[in-house]
């Protein structure tokens, strides 16, 4: 597929017609042209030959990965900074125009570095006595063996060519697995989902392995629930000074920087005074990053998740009350949520239509909206503006650096 992009691109004389330029990115990363017409792995200034073929403007970069276009980890490597930039922003404007919501203000994109990447889930396949790792292919289950990679933090790259020798050993013949990978506070967190550890042999594979890499913890999962075979110390996770403790491949934001930057927007949204409530808190990236001069009330679905952000917030003295509680079942209402001065929203994927409704009958005068993505973050945004709130910022935020995956922070005002 590499190949065969490069030999379709042409640099001579450029086409006399202004709608065969390529003048904006799709949200599924296509070039688009003037009259509506997608082209793949093209950037804006681009333009496109009669023939088909595509010459570069100069907003055309130099993938940086050998992998690229094969590997569905990246779709972007093609555009300069600007343009990446320009692509991640109008992916928030673009979904908020399509529900008729203007922001007061859209801020700069914060775009992580490469190399940050600091969470993954790879694939691994074992076919006789080879083990191949790494992302899908684009559009395809077929793996692309990883030699080298632009996105992941060198410290879970590091782990790779020692994994192929390790899977060749507990992986069984032409299966595949998981290998997810976090780095925490010890160090990388890593599981191995459809291993199989049989005999004595195998046994002291893994504790060499993880010795000799230095893991924080080490998880395996025959097909019958995590088991830790190494964790020196207890794998935590540290949020505004808190360590929480952290489950195998728990929930946490791509990179640091970028957990940063949505930190930041969020904090310097909020009041000075007064309690606030953090719904789908998860570990509690939020709500222990207020750190303990408020009263925070922190709502989460996922128990084990909960209860040890409630053993943390204790260990750290911070006036936190932990809720186990289902969101999309059970909503707070809105008399619970009026005594709040703030209220922080952070939903998985789908948004969080059931909590916003009732966001919506509220009389909370301030919502900061984190979302994973623009569109149903602006389906939300068209129920809360319809009920009196205002769209004073939008924030959006690149992690998952030069793929179509966009995050953001919006701060709306009764």
């Amino acid at each position: 597929a590499a190949s065969g992009y490069r030999r379709a691109i042409v640099t001579d004389s450029k086409s006399d017609s202004e709608t065969d330029s390529i003048i904006r990115i799709a949200a599924r990363g296509d070039g688009v042209t003037a009259d509506g017409r997608h082209f793949p792995l093209t950037a804006p200034g681009d333009w496109i030959r009669p023939d088909g073929s595509v010459a570069f403007g100069v907003h055309h970069a130099q993938p940086p990965c050998i992998h690229f276009p094969a590997c569905g980890g990246c779709q972007l490597q093609h555009l300069d900074e600007e343009s990446y930039a320009d692509f991640v922003t109008a992916r928030v404007t673009g979904a908020l125009a399509g529900q008729g919501v203007t922001p007061g203000a859209v801020l700069p994109p914060h775009i992580s570095p490469p190399m940050t990447r600091r969470r993954a889930s790879l694939r691994a396949a074992r076919a006789g006595k080879r083990v191949t790792i790494g992302f899908a292919e684009e559009g395809s289950h077929r793996l692309i063996d990883l030699q080298m990679c632009a996105v992941l933090d060198p410290r879970l790259f590091a782990l790779v060519a020692p994994l192929r020798a390790l899977l060749a050993a507990i992986l069984p013949d032409k299966r595949a697995a998981h290998v997810k990978m976090s780095l925490v506070d010890q160090g990388v967190d890593l599981l191995l989902e459809g291993v199989r550890v049989e005999g004595l042999a195998a046994d002291e594979a893994l504790g060499d392995f993880a010795r000799a890499q230095a893991l924080a913890r080490l998880t395996i999962d025959e097909g019958d629930g995590p088991q830790t075979r190494w964790e020196p110390e207890a794998a935590t996770v540290s949020f505004g000074g808190a360590a929480v403790g952290f489950p195998p491949f728990a929930f946490l934001q791509a990179t640091p920087d970028g957990e940063a930057a949505l930190v930041a927007a969020v904090r310097a949204a909020m009041p000075e005074t007064g309690p606030v409530a953090d719904l789908f808190c998860g570990l509690g990236t939020f709500a222990l990053a207020l750190g303990d001069a408020r009263p925070v009330y922190a709502a989460e679905a996922a128990r084990d998740v909960i209860l040890r952000l409630k053993v943390a917030a204790g260990r750290a003295q911070r006036r936190l009350a932990a809720d186990h509680r289902d969101l999309f079942r059970r909503p707070l209402t809105p008399a619970e949520l009026d005594r709040f001065a703030a209220v922080i929203l952070d939903p998985p994927r789908a948004g969080a239509r059931e909590q916003v409704l009732q966001l919506a009958a509220s009389n909370v005068p301030l919502i900061a909206y984190v979302s994973c993505n623009p569109a149903s973050f602006a389906r939300d945004a068209a129920h809360l503006t319809a009920a009196g709130y205002r769209l004073e910022s939008v924030k959006p935020v690149g992690q998952f650096r030069w793929s179509t995956h966009v995050e953001l922070v919006g701060i709306f005002r009764k």
